[in-house]
Order: C-alpha cells, then structure tokens, then sequence
C-alpha cells in the first residue's frame, strides 16, 4: 500500500481510518499554502475535504504525489490541469449522502417557517402563548428546484410527500421526477413562479451570482430562498438588499459567499430572516461513513494498478 495521508479527519472518524490502512497519517489541519508541506511532502496519496487547497504551488511541492482522492463531491479545491500534467489521479465521492444534505434542507426550511427556534425561547422565558407565530404550510405551496442531480432529486421526492407543487431546472431532464408531477420549466419561471427556491447546483462561471439583484427583482415578495450548494451562486450584497426590502422573506444558508471571511457575512448573518449553519447539510453519521468508505475503495481499486471508477 502507498504511503497515504488523510487531512481535515475528525477525531470521531480517525479510528475508521485506522482500522483500515494502519500506517497512514492522520492530520486534523487543511493544507493551504506552506502550511502542513513538512507533513505531506512524502505523500503518495493525499485524502483531503475541501478546506484543503491542492494549488499548482502546493501540489509542486509534493514530488511523490499519485493520487488525490478528495472526500467530497465538488473538486474546485484541486487544480485539475495541474494534476493532468503531472499524471497525478484525482477522484471523489459523488453520492455519500444526498438523502442527508435534502434532509436538511426540510430541517431548516420547517425550523425557519414554524418559528421553532422563536417558539422555544418564547416557552423558556416563561411565555406559553402561540400568538405572532403563525406559520407556513407546506402542502399546495410552489418549490422550484434548481439542479435535479442526486440532492436536487432527493428534495423533489421530501417535496412532493408534503404535497407541494414542484418546479425544476436542469439541463438534462429527470424523466422519474416528472413521473411524480415534476414540471421541467425555465430559470425566470422558477424565479417568477416559486414561493420556496432551493439551489443545488455546482459553483461554475455560469452559476455564480446566478441569484443577483435582478432574478430577486423577479421573485415573489416574501420569497424563500434555500442555499446548501455553494455559496457563490448567491450575490451576497444583492440578497442582504431583498431581505431589508421584504422582496425575500427568509434566507436559509448552509454555505455563505466568503465563509472564512466573518466580517463580510456580518450583516447578513445577523438578520432576523436569516438561518446560517456552518456547511453541516452533509454532516451526519452515515454519510461520513459511507464517504471514507467511498475514498477507501478508491485507493484500493489505485493501489491494484486500476483507474478507480470516481476519478474525475
């Protein structure tokens, strides 16, 4: 076996990691820059998430590096052409947990519209009183789903139990969501038509800042807007002006714009209409497991000579 490295582990997952390839190394820290070098620099494998930057710089500096297998479904943390040229392996883990990441989109959406977080601290004040928590229903309302991959279709299958109405955008249509009453429709009637937007699509040129101030200027007032994705997709300016505005009545975040910039998303985290969670959509037990398993598979299949069926 390789010599094998794995950053950004958890103490929780670490005897995973053990239990499977006893000698390699374990580090907590991300490797950015000069940072973490020393550590890695014998690597022949390297299993970061992705906090970890594997720059053109960074992966120079790693003379041994074969294989990258990143442990997560996005790889805009490595740098492909870097990697081509070097003939260094890079693969992910495409599904470990899209049911998890839709899950939790219902977790905050319900929590945010119910005022469950408003309620309890009205009951441990010592207020039993409902008044001024009227909430939403879900049943009848218009989801309009942006990406209907793994995690999109997910959502439309939670969507469609609660009775709601279901709009989609997607290049390539899902023929088995429109078995079950998905409508296929354009970006500008998901805009104009949906009480609740949910994105679930990659960070690329043509999705950053795809929500700005004129699809916002095109949404029902009071709209919901759900970001698990990236938060890149989102102008973070333009959607901190619709929620003082009233345009956009709550905005539900697992990942913001410039999340290792606090002060930036100061304001908009600080908003009454806004629930911010620290890109935990995929954190929970079985989808971590079911990643390191995803990422060991991928080693085995590199170390018998074969290119492992999640290389990108």
């Amino acid at each position: 076996m390789p010599n094998i490295t794995f950053l950004e582990v958890d103490k929780e997952d670490q005897k995973l990691v053990k239990d499977r390839f006893p000698e390699a190394k374990i580090v907590e820290g991300e490797l950015n820059g000069d940072d973490l070098i020393e550590e890695c620099k014998d690597a022949e494998v390297i299993s970061p998430f992705i906090y970890s930057k594997l720059t053109k710089e960074v992966i120079e500096k790693l003379p041994n590096l074969k294989l990258i297998a990143t442990r997560s479904v996005g790889y805009n943390h490595i740098d492909l052409e870097t990697c081509k040229g070097k003939g260094i392996t890079v693969c992910n883990v495409p599904d470990y947990g899209s049911h998890v990441i839709a899950e939790h989109v219902f977790a905050i959406f319900l929590s945010a519209v119910r005022h469950v977080a408003e309620a309890d601290d009205r009951v441990e004040a010592g207020e039993f009183d409902y008044h001024g928590l009227r909430g939403m229903a879900l049943k009848g309302k218009i989801i309009g789903i942006v990406g209907t991959g793994k995690i999109g279709s997910k959502v439309a299958q939670i969507a469609n139990g609660f009775g709601m109405k279901i709009l989609a955008f997607d290049h390539h249509k899902n023929e088995e969501l429109s078995a079950i009453g998905v409508s296929y429709v354009t970006m500008d009637d998901i805009f104009e038509r949906s009480d609740v937007i949910t994105l679930h699509v990659p960070a690329t040129e043509e999705t950053t800042h795809m929500v700005n101030a004129k699809s916002l200027s095109a949404m029902k007032d009071g709209v919901v807007i759900i970001n698990t994705a990236r938060g890149e997709i989102i102008d973070t300016k333009a959607l901190v002006d619709a929620l003082k505005s009233g345009k956009v009545g709550h905005a539900l975040l697992d990942v913001l714009e410039h999340e290792k910039n606090f002060e930036e998303n100061k304001e908009l985290i600080g908003m009454p209409n806004v629930v911010t969670t620290p890109h935990i959509a995929f954190y929970a037990d079985d989808s971590m497991r079911n990643m390191y398993l995803d990422c060991f598979e991928s080693m085995d299949e590199f170390s018998k000579g074969e290119v492992p069926e999640h290389a990108v």
